[in-house]
């Protein structure tokens, strides 16, 4: 048998885990530094946590688990037949599958908020960094299995919440040296759309139809909700809205008055007033805290998620092309799905594979990641190991990664693997060493090298890391 991966999954070598571990710890830092807490759940749920909670295109993406055992030897396939006689596999899949592989990670968060709730201070501000699994077909930046790295808050309704997401995602791509553009919309803004159209019982129809504007254009949006039943009018409504331009303050403006009756429609909506209100207030805010990062405001982000109620976030890199790298919301009653009603919560997730592209795609990576060993010690023999090994074990309890190498080889096939690995330092040290009670180091990148006595492990420490923090 060819070993293989499934579609849309991937194996990640040591270079690879240097780089997404260089992102995770960035991003752990970033989120620890605004006082959020790690938290992790399982990697299957129950089903019923999951459906319903992503829109019925969601659904379709989830990876069902089959129950274990004999799942099908007890299953009336007779009662999964549709009148034609053929088998209804959606809800035979129902009967033979209790649980799936998470969507996201935001739902599992509110299963446990509420499952924890006695245990846990609101509001509650947690991260979370783990893989998530979607039935979906790979291409370029889209994987089924990937991370997401997420940060939310909940238990209270201030836009500082928000702010504060905006500011995280500042930092963490400042200290990435990415530079990118964070778009916000409202979903309220987006139940506006829909009311002053004279549609409101076609907000998720509309919202699922602009989502897709970058990717098959206006037109292919309005065909899609004609065939959803909105009309030609209608339609033309929301496309006046989706070519407002200006900055924000225009912006939000010019959609006050369509939402206070200034439409070819004549209606009001006063969710998507609110909406202007949240937006105008979250701008305020951005503007005073001086976000290095450009922010606009994009009433074509609807974000396809169903549970989003207020401020929604879309993050892409400025200079590599690759879909959305962030993205987010506020979400008013997520919880009470699960029987805790009316706790606000409002998070972001960040893509972890599409930045660790980003930062691949524009060589962003600092150099040193290649390795995860400083000095190798070449083997010279076994009475020289044994010369070496307490200097081994000194440097490393000084937090410097070091391998003795395990075979007394020929030094260019030594040599040879320092350089595959990347490894900066080496350490050459022989009979002449021992006599002396030296220990020599060289710098593979410079070629400087230095002996020093055996006891000077302190100076052998100094060396190693001043060169690495020049």
């Amino acid at each position: 048998m060819k070993p293989s991966i499934p579609k849309g999954t991937r194996d990640f070598g040591q270079q690879e885990m240097a780089g997404r571990n260089f992102i995770f710890d960035t991003i752990k830092g970033v989120f620890r530094t605004f006082g959020y807490s790690q938290i992790e759940t399982p990697a299957m749920e129950n089903l019923s946590t999951l459906l319903g909670k992503y829109g019925e295109e969601g659904d379709k993406l989830l990876f069902r688990v089959l129950n274990s055992g004999d799942a099908f030897g007890k299953v009336d396939f007779d009662s999964f037949k549709d009148s034609d006689g053929a088998i209804n596999s959606v809800a035979l899949s129902k009967e033979v599958c209790e649980k799936g592989l998470r969507y996201d990670l935001t739902v599992p968060f509110a299963r446990y908020v509420v499952q924890h709730q006695n245990d846990i201070s609101f509001p509650f501000k947690r991260f979370q960094i783990q893989p998530v699994w979607r039935a979906d077909r790979p291409q370029k930046g889209r994987y089924r299995e990937f991370y997401q790295c997420d940060v939310d808050v909940i238990g209270s309704r201030s836009q500082v919440n928000e702010l504060e997401l905006v500011q995280i995602v500042d930092r963490v791509f400042s200290l990435l040296d990415v530079r990118v553009l964070v778009k916000i919309n409202n979903r309220k803004v987006l139940t506006g759309f829909a009311e002053i159209c004279g549609f409101p019982d076609k907000v998720v129809d509309i919202t699922v139809a602009i989502d897709k504007l970058d990717k098959i254009g206006l037109d292919a949006v309005e065909e899609e909700m004609r065939g959803k039943g909105l009309t030609d009018n209608a339609i033309a409504v929301i496309e006046q809205i989706l070519k407002l331009s200006g900055s924000t303050s225009e912006k939000i403006a010019s959609m006050r008055s369509l939402m206070r009756g200034g439409s070819p429609s004549g209606l009001v909506s006063e969710t998507g007033l609110k909406g202007l209100d949240e937006l105008e207030e979250l701008f305020g805010l951005i503007d005073a805290a001086g976000i290095g990062s450009p922010v606009e405001i994009d009433l074509s982000l609807a974000r396809g998620l169903n549970y989003y109620t207020g401020a929604i976030f879309e993050v892409k890199a400025l200079d590599f092309s690759i879909g959305s790298i962030c993205g987010g919301g506020r979400y008013d009653n997520l919880t009470g799905i699960f029987g805790l009603p009316d706790v606000s919560g409002v998070g972001i997730s960040f893509g972890a594979d599409r930045i660790y592209d980003v930062l691949s795609g524009l060589d962003k990576f600092p150099k040193g990641l290649k390795s995860s060993t400083t000095l190798l010690f070449a083997n010279m023999g076994a009475d020289e190991v044994r010369y070496i090994l307490p200097v081994a074990k000194a440097l490393r309890e000084r937090g410097v990664a070091v391998e003795v190498y395990p075979d007394s080889s020929k030094l260019k096939k030594q040599f040879d693997y320092a350089d595959r690995k990347c490894i900066p330092f080496l350490s050459i040290t022989g009979a002449d060493e021992m006599a002396s009670g030296q220990v020599n180091v060289k710098n593979l990148v410079t070629g400087e090298q230095k002996a020093f006595s055996i006891n000077d492990v302190q100076d052998i420490f100094d060396f190693l890391t001043s060169v690495e923090e020049k």
